[in-house]
C-alpha cells in the first residue's frame, strides 16, 4: 500500500489495497493509521461485490444495519442510489422530500445513541456528469476558528433532528412517522478525533444548541456552517466505478451534489460502522414508527 494526498488538508488515496482479499491485522492497522491522519481515504478499483464490502467494513467495527433492507442489494448495506428494486430509475414520489433537500453537509447517523465511526461508500454505476460527493475536514475547520469561538463552543452540545431540519427547509409532513424514526439526539459540538486533533461535530441536521431555543441557536449554527463550508476546506470527489471512499463521521462532514437523477443511473452502496456495540439497525426507533 502507498498513499497519495489528494487535498492540501486531508484525503488520502490508497494504492494497492485489495478489498477482495482477507483482511489481515496489518491491513487493519495500516487503514486505521491512514484514516487517523487523512480522515477520508479513497480506495481505487475496490471489489464490486456486496459481501466483500461487508466483510471489509466489519474488520473495523460492528455494522450499523439498515432498517428493513431492500431486495436489490445485500440487506446489510445502505442503497445510495436512484434505482428501484428492478434496477430502473425511480420516479418522483409525490409528497416525499426532494433529493435536493439532502444536498447539504452533514455527518451520518447523528440521530443514533451509538457513536458512528466510519462510512464506506462504493460506486458501482455513476452518471457521466454531476453526482460528486463533497467532504469537509472539521479538524482543520476547528483549528482555524478564532480562539474566542473555540472558547464559546468548547462545552456546548448540539441537538440533531432530521425531522425538524427538513421542516425548517420547507418540507411538509403528513404524519409523525419520520419524527419517531429519527428522534432528536444531543452530541457535543467539539470532540477529539482519532488523531488527537479536536474537531467540530455538526451539520445541517443540527437544529439548536442544547438548552437554547432555535432562535437563540440559529445565528451560531449558521456562522459555524458558513465558516466550515468555505471552498478551502472542501474536497469534491468525482466518482468512478470501483471507487470506495471511507470517511470518519466523527471529524468530517459530507454532502451529495446534484445530477440528472431522472435521466442517469447512479448506484452507490454504503456500509457504516459504529465504534463499538452490537450490530443493530441504524434507525433505532424504526419499530415504533407505525
Amino acid at each position: 500500500m502507498q498513499i497519495n494526498q489528494l487535498h492540501p488538508l486531508f484525503v488520502g488515496e490508497i494504492i494497492g489495497l485489495d478489498t477482495s482479499a482477507p483482511v489481515t491485522p496489518e491491513t487493519v492497522q495500516a487503514v486505521e493509521d491512514a484514516m487517523a491522519k487523512y480522515a477520508v481515504c479513497v480506495v481505487r478499483n475496490a471489489s464490486l461485490n456486496d459481501q466483500d464490502l461487508i466483510r471489509f467494513a466489519r474488520a473495523f467495527g460492528p455494522l450499523e444495519l439498515p432498517a428493513g433492507g431492500g431486495k436489490r442489494i445485500a440487506p446489510e448495506l445502505y442503497d445510495i442510489s436512484n434505482l428501484d428494486a428492478n434496477g430502473e430509475i425511480r420516479k418522483p414520489v409525490p409528497g416525499a422530500p426532494d433529493p435536493a433537500d439532502f444536498e447539504r453537509f452533514h455527518t451520518d447517523s447523528p440521530f443514533n445513541s451509538l457513536p458512528t465511526k466510519w462510512s464506506f461508500l462504493l460506486a458501482f454505476v455513476v452518471p457521466p456528469e454531476g453526482g460528486n460527493t463533497d467532504y469537509v475536514d472539521t479538524r482543520a475547520v476547528y483549528e482555524d476558528l478564532p480562539q474566542s469561538m473555540k472558547d464559546r463552543i468548547e462545552n456546548l452540545s448540539a441537538d440533531h433532528d432530521m425531522f425538524r431540519a427538513l421542516e425548517l427547509r420547507g418540507v411538509k409532513f403528513g404524519d409523525e412517522k419520520l419524527r419517531k424514526m429519527y428522534p432528536r439526539m444531543s452530541h457535543p459540538l467539539v470532540r477529539t478525533s482519532a488523531s488527537g486533533r479536536k474537531a467540530l461535530y455538526f451539520g445541517w441536521h443540527a437544529v439548536s444548541i442544547t438548552g437554547w431555543t432555535e432562535e437563540e441557536s440559529r445565528p451560531l449554527l449558521d456562522e459555524l456552517y458558513e465558516f466550515a463550508t468555505q471552498s478551502k476546506y472542501v474536497y469534491s470527489h468525482k466518482w468512478n466505478p470501483g471507487d470506495m471512499v471511507i470517511w470518519d463521521n466523527r471529524c468530517t462532514m459530507h454532502s451529495p451534489t446534484p445530477f440528472d437523477r431522472y435521466r442517469y443511473k447512479r448506484d452507490l452502496r454504503r456500509a457504516t460502522i459504529n465504534e463499538y456495540g452490537p450490530e443493530v439497525p441504524g434507525i433505532e426507533n424504526a419499530g415504533t414508527a407505525a
